[in-house]
């Protein structure tokens, strides 16, 4: 086994995203981790609370707690708390307003410094990075008029541009391109329209599932 301060982090996955914050009743004396001095700090996390506090130079208690931590200033046992936080709702309803931001801290992908190069570990690393690197983009495939290329161009400049292919002319004897490019979702539906108004046709929009780039 490898201790945590040797691992290699090799990406952050996107998602369980919180922070470990310090907070304090709204209503107390308490404003900045300096006023903590002499006081007590009460919290599920006392390992990195009190490397925390030895970072910014504070002498405080700390107390272990199993739960209900945001009640723990409004019931006398400390003076102030590290706890966990993603919306902040719940200090805002026990009254407690953030200090100071402890560590900020996700779901991430590790490994130990002697296998980082190891074929394995970059395939795994490569598969999480397709699917982070897919997520919120579609791909785009049309039909448009060669002779109208360059405007669908400015419409979806795509990854380094779009991928462009001949196609069988259409029934009046135009040239015809197959046009493939991947989009923000976000920008899907302005894009069809736009691509529509300078004659982009049979459009189609797939889901990526991965995207190696």
């Amino acid at each position: 086994s490898a201790d945590g301060d040797d691992l290699v982090d090799l990406l952050d996955l996107g998602y369980g995203s919180c922070k470990l914050v310090l907070a304090a009743p709204e209503d107390g004396d308490v404003a900045a981790v300096e006023d903590l001095a002499g006081r007590t700090v009460a919290t599920e996390f006392p390992n990195v609370t009190r490397d925390y506090l030895d970072r910014v130079g504070v002498d405080a208690d700390v107390v272990t707690v199993t739960g209900a931590t945001e009640l723990t200033p409004h019931v006398d046992m400390a003076d102030a708390i590290v706890d966990i936080t993603s919306t902040g709702t719940t200090l805002k309803v026990n009254r407690l307003a953030v200090i100071d931001d402890v560590l900020d801290s996700s779901v991430r992908l590790f490994a130990r410094p002697d296998v980082v190069d190891d074929p394995k570990v970059e395939q795994v690393l490569t598969a999480f990075e397709s699917v982070l690197a897919a997520d919120g983009r579609r791909y785009l495939m049309m039909n448009a008029p060669k002779d109208r290329l360059d405007d669908v161009k400015d419409v979806i400049p795509g990854l380094g541009g779009p991928t462009v292919m001949d196609v069988e002319a259409d029934e009046n004897g135009n040239g015809m391109v197959a046009v493939h490019a991947v989009v923000d979702e976000r920008d899907v539906f302005e894009t069809i329209s736009e691509l529509r108004s300078v004659g982009a046709t049979g459009i189609l929009v797939t889901e990526i599932e991965r995207l190696v780039e």
